[in-house]
């Protein structure tokens, strides 16, 4: 009765509209004045959710991002991914994937790199003649390949939700592959349907604008380089790395590229400051209902009732990523990884899933979903930039999803794509 209470709260407030934190808090309460204990618990562990040093990354690559988004960097990034890629078939369709990996690997999120690529990249795909449902999906779908590339807050909620106990290095290096083969997926169906619709390819500038261009985007492509390799060699912690990240954004877009004047600058601060204090909420709220769902056995009980169903480490997973993909469909992604995690990774772990491989599992899958209605994050940003009902982007977008899906399935059942990295640098 109290898994009723919980969760049929929580339905309730979601169907109606209530933002996803108070919707776990208020069904945590619920569900601790039904079972008689202190309310003050509820307060313990929001309170013990985000006081967690590792979770003080997050503002800090947020605010990386934001200035990197407002600094002109995008800018740049494009225009190299258009020289080395735009004579591909598809042609900015290709650069925009493309720019898509380079940009992820500074900003570390979805969404930002959907408003940021998409802002650039669809309105000249339409002036040249791409379909806007064929340049909104490609940057919707694409996008999510910034979830598995250093500096994902995202891996960093995952660590954290799992106790702290798996490494924030080993996790961003082992998303690397998956989602360079993410990439690679995506830049074959965009050639299919390029080819299918007849699009045009863009011209070769030739190798000195190739490395012009290079040597323009170096600076913040350096960035990468710091965050990535200071974590991995273990000279700075993540909490370190991100705040190196600010100040090394900071001089590079006011010294360097002298492209973000002080209105920019604000609003960057701002914009950082408020998605910070919403994912940090949400954490919190969550950590209070993983610890009820703790409480109440659920992790246990699943993974008993898996064993009822099959043995078989083959049907466990591809269970697991079918409830992933469904529950990606309705929630956003910050909650889903500190709810799910104490629930599904005990039962991957039970059937001999490395918690590194797991993690990539997870966030592919979570990622899929911000890419998938009704409450797709990233596929309504993306429709908003480039002024295109979800409607009409979900009609065509099957192509890139089913390269994502694709991805997902060679991610799980090819455990050395996400863990040969991590141990090779190890």
């Amino acid at each position: 009765m109290e898994l009723w209470v919980l969760f049929g709260t929580f339905a309730v407030l979601l169907l109606i509209g209530t933002p996803v934190a108070f919707c776990l808090g208020v069904s945590s309460f619920a569900t601790i004045a039904y079972i008689g204990l202190p309310p003050v618990v509820v307060f313990q562990r929001l309170n013990s959710g985000i006081s967690v040093f590792a979770l003080m990354a997050i503002p800090f690559f947020i605010y990386a991002g934001e200035l990197m988004v407002r600094g002109d960097i995008a800018r740049r990034l494009v225009a190299l991914a258009g020289a080395a890629v735009g004579h591909l078939r598809g042609g900015l369709g290709q650069v925009n994937i493309t720019a898509s990996v380079l940009f992820g690997g500074i900003s570390g999120s979805a969404a930002a790199d959907a408003s940021a690529i998409g802002g650039l990249m669809i309105p000249q795909m339409e002036e040249r003649g791409y379909g806007r449902d064929y340049a909104v999906n490609i940057t919707v779908v694409s996008s999510i390949i910034a979830l598995m590339l250093p500096p994902s807050h995202n891996l960093i909620i995952y660590s954290i939700s799992a106790g702290g106990r798996i490494s924030i290095a080993d996790l961003f290096t082992a998303g690397i592959l998956p989602g360079l083969i993410l990439a690679i997926s995506l830049m074959v169906v965009a050639w299919f349907v390029a080819r299918h619709r007849g699009y045009e390819t863009e011209r070769f500038p030739g190798g000195r604008a190739v490395v012009g261009l290079l040597i323009s985007a170096t600076p913040g492509l350096i960035l990468v380089a710091i965050i990535f390799g200071g974590v991995r060699s273990g000279v700075f912690t993540a909490s370190e790395s991100s705040c190196i990240a600010v100040v090394y954004a900071i001089l590079v877009t006011i010294l360097v590229y002298r492209s973000l004047p002080w209105s920019e600058f604000v609003a960057a601060t701002l914009g950082a400051v408020r998605t910070a204090s919403m994912v940090l909420l949400v954490i919190g709220s969550a950590a209070a209902f993983g610890w009820l769902l703790a409480y109440l056995r659920v992790p246990a009980e699943l993974v008993e009732a898996m064993k009822g169903v099959s043995e078989n480490p083959i049907i466990i997973l591809l269970m697991l990523n079918l409830v992933l993909l469904l529950l990606g469909t309705f929630m956003d992604m910050s909650p889903l990884i500190v709810i799910t995690t104490p629930i599904f990774l005990p039962v991957a772990t039970a059937y001999g899933v490395d918690p590194v491989h797991f993690g990539i599992i997870l966030i592919l899958n979570l990622g899929i979903g911000l890419c998938t209605p009704p409450v797709g994050a990233v596929l309504f940003v993306g429709c908003a930039v480039g002024r295109l009902s979800v409607g009409t982007a979900i009609r065509t977008i099957w192509p890139f999803y089913g390269a994502a899906v694709a991805t997902l399935m060679l991610v799980t059942y090819v455990p050395a794509l996400s863990l040969w990295l991590p141990g090779l640098f190890r």
